[in-house]
């Protein structure tokens, strides 16, 4: 990235610190399939109440990130992302200190995990860092934040497999909190911007209640389309990241398997994010968005449809951890071409909120159907149908912003 990538120090201070964060944020959350056995033999937890624990942070996460949003847009990113470390943290170190039965384990690993993810993960990061950026660089922006999410998506499977088989997975989760607690540090450094003429969309900016800004944009046809297809990237990303270590090993492959594909997720998820962050400066966001539903669709119909091996599972791995998070920029980036930046955090929370019911659904559903058919094929089933719905229902989205954006 090269100077004028960077509008001032302020902006570069911003992008750094979320990447940190969200790398540690997003890699912790990518865990937490792996402690499914664990949980089950330990503290004699089912598949469909570690579903529904799953399902609740998710849509906990989804709720109150459009709040935290709304207290970022008017106060500063830094004071609401530290409120969120501290909850994830809790919750965390909860986990792997015997608060991790019963209804203890949905408070945990529903309620506090779901809070602290509201403040401190990619969906209120990227926004927040986006702020500093004019039009043409916001889908890179994004796309760097998302890609560290990424990066940590792949380091955490793996350093959890390492503390797990060294430790314990009990003092795994302590390690965890103990490293989310260090990202307070960075979190200090998150700001605002120092002028609104680097976010432009100057007319409007000042008055505008949030419940007007929400109406106004509810009443946009795009802006609904979105959160549509957004529901679709939820269900499929949360029925992978939960349900697929689970399902490997019923169709007889090595324990390894599902690290392996979360693994693979989180290193082909930073090529994913990057690459759409680039295209989408150039291309529509709108096509971009359909092509990547339309090849999910494939991606998951091979995976459960080839006889089972290793190779297919590594594939799978491979092209849907590409797909994984590269919706992002370009979803994040046609919420700000269309109605600037000023109230982005909220806005694209709104339409994070409909990812989080859909990632809700894809958790529970998936535990729901293992336990009443003894495999997960129904939820596959339905991920590929959604797929493909979503890939039709971005074409009709309007991209032309609504508000004159300022240049720099």
């Amino acid at each position: 990235m090269s100077k004028k990538f960077f509008p001032n120090k302020i902006a570069l201070f911003t992008l750094v610190a979320a990447c940190f964060v969200v790398n540690v944020s997003m890699g912790v959350r990518q865990t937490f399939g792996l402690f499914s056995n664990n949980f089950e033999i330990d503290c004699g937890i089912s598949n469909t109440e570690f579903g529904l624990a799953v399902a609740l942070h998710s849509l906990i996460w989804g709720i109150f990130t459009p709040i935290f949003g709304r207290f970022a847009d008017q106060y500063g990113g830094s004071k609401v992302v530290l409120v969120g470390l501290i909850f994830y943290a809790i919750g965390i170190f909860s986990l792997g200190n015997n608060l991790n039965t019963g209804l203890w384990f949905q408070i945990n690993l529903g309620l506090m995990v779901g809070i602290g993810l509201g403040a401190c993960s990619g969906p209120m990061l990227a926004p927040l860092a986006t702020k500093h950026f004019p039009n043409e660089n916001r889908s890179k922006a994004a796309g760097y934040v998302t890609a560290f999410g990424g990066l940590g998506m792949f380091m955490f499977p793996a350093l959890s497999n390492f503390l797990i088989t060294e430790t314990g997975w009990q003092n795994t989760f302590t390690v965890f909190s103990i490293i989310i607690i260090i990202m307070c540090i960075p979190a200090l450094f998150i700001k605002n911007p120092e002028s609104q003429s680097i976010t432009g969309n100057i007319k409007n900016q000042q008055g505008e209640s949030a419940l007007k800004v929400l109406r106004d944009a509810l009443k946009h046809k795009g802006f609904r389309l979105l959160i549509l297809g957004f529901f679709v990237c939820g269900f499929q990303i949360t029925l992978v990241a939960t349900h697929v270590p689970r399902y490997v090993q019923d169709r007889g492959l090595e324990d390894w398997t599902g690290f392996a594909i979360l693994s693979l997720i989180g290193l082909f998820n930073i090529i994913g994010v990057l690459t759409m962050g680039h295209l989408g400066d150039k291309y529509s966001k709108k096509m971009l968005l359909s092509g990547l539903y339309f090849f999910r669709a494939i991606s998951i119909g091979l995976f459960i449809f080839l006889p089972p091996s290793q190779i297919s599972a590594l594939a799978f791995g491979v092209t849907f951890g590409f797909l994984w998070l590269a919706t992002v920029p370009a979803t994040n980036g046609i919420v700000a071409q269309i109605f600037g930046t000023k109230n982005i955090s909220m806005l694209f929370g709104i339409v994070f909120l409909n990812h989080q019911i859909g990632s809700f659904l894809g958790a529970y559903l998936g535990g729901v159907f293992y336990d009443l058919f003894g495999n997960f094929d129904y939820a596959w089933y339905l991920a590929i149908l959604l797929s493909l719905v979503a890939t039709l229902i971005h074409l009709p989205i309007d991209e032309k912003p609504i508000r004159q954006e300022a240049t720099i």
